[in-house]
């Protein structure tokens, strides 16, 4: 048989020990080109550019 525990554990003490697996927000910085939010390190989803040069062309939403 395996090892059982020797009495309850509060959720006190339960809590403490997972407090480590909790979600976070994701962090975000502003982009310096367009000004918009974005995560830091990756490319900016509203303008295309990553450290000062286009990486990806974005498509203009102005549709009437």
């Amino acid at each position: 048989m395996g090892a059982l525990p020797k009495r309850k554990v509060s959720r006190h003490r339960r809590g403490n020990r997972r407090q480590h697996q909790r979600l976070d927000a994701p962090t975000l910085v502003v982009c310096p080109n367009c000004g918009k939010l974005m995560r830091a390190h990756r490319v900016c989803q509203a303008c295309g550019t990553y450290k000062g040069r286009q990486v990806i062309q974005v498509a203009d939403n102005t549709d009437k």
